[in-house]
C-alpha cells in the first residue's frame, strides 16, 4: 500500500497561492489578507523564496487599492512612532530620484516649512543607477538627513522639516527595496512606501511615474480614511510639477475623488538640462542665479500643496501665494553651500 506524503504547509504559502494559481484560479488579495501577508513579511516570518515569489507575482499583477491599503495598515502598525511626536501637516514621499532635471521640489518643501507648514519627507536612495536622491542632495545643501524617528521628531519641532530615509524609518522595507538590482524589477514596496504617511499627516502629497497608479493611490487613501491627498505624475516620478506641461492633479478631497488639470506655466518648453549641478539649487534659493524653469517647478509644486491644504481656493490663487512666498523667502536660511 502506497503511503501518502504528509507535510505541513508554511502559513505564508496561502498568499503566494492566491496570487499564483493561474489565469483562472488566481485573484487579488483582500485588504485583510494583504494586511496579514505584509505583517508576516515585516516580522521576517517568510522564507526568501516565498518573498521573491510574492513580490514578482504582485509586480506582474500590480497592486489593487485594497491590497495597497492592507499593506499600508500593516506597515503603520509595525512602525514605532512616539506618542509625543509633533503634529505633522504634510506628508511628502521621495522614492524615485531625479535624472533629467534637478530636484527642485526640495526647495518647494523648504519654502512651505519656512512658512509654518510642518513637512515630513521620507524616501529611499541608491536603488537605481544614474539618479540623484534626496538624501544626498540635502547633505550637500547643508541639511543633514535624520537617522532615526526620534531625530526626525526633534528636527520638525525646531525647523518644521525633516527627511528620514526608509533605511531608518522601516529597515525591513528598505531591505526589500534594495532587492531591485537582484530581481530586476521594482516591487509593491515602492508603492507602499509612497503611501506610508507614518505620522498620519492630514495632508498627503504623492508623486508617481506611471499614470495608471494615480487611481490606485486615490482609492487606497479612501480605504485608509485619508481625506486630503493629491497625486500627480511628477517629473521623474517625484512630487514635482513640470512647469512646461499641463499637470493633472487627482485628489481625495473630503472623501470624494476629484481631478483638476493645472495648465502649463510657460508657452514653450525649456531645453533639457545638460548637467545636474546641485549647487545650483542653493544659488537659485539665495538669488545668486536665475532659473526660470526651476522657479516655475518650485512655486508650481508648492502651489499644489497650498491648495490641498486649503490655503487657496483655485490654482491661480495658490500659484500667486506660492510666488509671494518665494519672493519673501529668507535667502540666507537652510542652504549653507558656498
Amino acid at each position: 500500500m502506497v503511503q501518502k506524503t504528509a507535510y505541513t504547509e508554511h502559513p505564508f504559502a496561502e498568499y503566494v497561492r492566491i496570487l499564483g494559481k493561474g489565469k483562472n484560479g488566481s485573484r487579488p488579495l483582500t485588504e485583510e489578507e494583504a494586511f496579514k501577508a505584509m505583517r508576516m513579511i515585516l516580522n521576517d516570518e517568510v522564507e526568501p523564496e516565498q518573498l521573491g515569489a510574492f513580490l514578482i507575482l504582485m509586480r506582474v499583477k500590480e497592486e489593487s487599492p485594497p491590497e495597497l491599503a492592507g499593506f499600508v495598515r500593516a506597515a503603520r502598525d509595525w512602525l514605532e512612532i512616539p506618542d509625543d511626536a509633533p503634529p505633522v501637516d504634510l506628508d511628502w514621499s521621495s522614492y524615485a530620484g531625479k535624472r533629467r532635471h534637478l530636484p527642485w521640489f526640495i526647495l518647494s518643501t523648504l519654502l512651505l516649512a519656512e512658512n509654518g507648514t510642518t513637512v515630513f519627507m521620507h524616501g529611499a536612495s541608491g536603488h537605481t543607477n544614474g539618479r540623484i536622491y534626496t538624501r544626498d542632495v540635502l547633505a550637500e545643501l547643508g541639511i543633514p538627513p535624520c537617522r532615526s524617528i526620534a531625530e526626525a521628531c526633534e528636527r520638525m519641532r525646531r525647523e518644521h522639516f525633516a527627511y528620514l530615509d526608509i533605511e531608518f524609518l522601516c529597515p525591513r522595507l528598505h531591505q526589500i527595496i534594495e532587492l531591485r538590482p537582484l530581481l530586476g524589477l521594482r516591487s509593491p514596496v515602492h508603492t507602499l512606501a509612497r503611501s506610508l504617511n507614518p505620522f498620519h499627516a492630514p495632508f498627503v502629497m504623492q508623486g508617481i511615474f506611471h499614470p495608471g497608479y494615480r487611481p490606485v493611490h486615490q482609492e487606497a487613501a479612501q480605504l485608509l480614511n485619508e481625506s486630503n491627498v493629491a497625486v500627480i505624475k511628477g517629473e521623474g516620478g517625484e512630487i514635482e510639477r513640470d512647469p512646461d506641461s499641463p499637470c493633472l492633479v487627482q485628489r481625495v478631497h473630503r472623501d470624494e475623488l476629484v481631478e483638476e488639470e493645472w495648465p502649463a506655466l510657460f508657452p514653450r518648453r525649456h531645453m533639457k538640462e545638460t548637467s545636474l549641478d546641485i549647487r545650483r539649487l542653493a544659488q537659485v534659493w539665495r538669488g545668486e542665479r536665475d532659473d526660470e524653469y526651476g522657479v516655475g517647478a518650485i512655486t508650481g509644486t508648492a502651489a499644489i500643496a497650498l491648495q490641498l491644504m486649503g490655503k487657496a481656493d483655485t490654482p491661480d490663487q495658490a500659484l500667486e501665494l506660492a510666488r509671494a512666498m518665494w519672493e519673501n523667502r529668507k535667502r540666507d536660511r537652510y542652504l549653507a553651500v558656498a
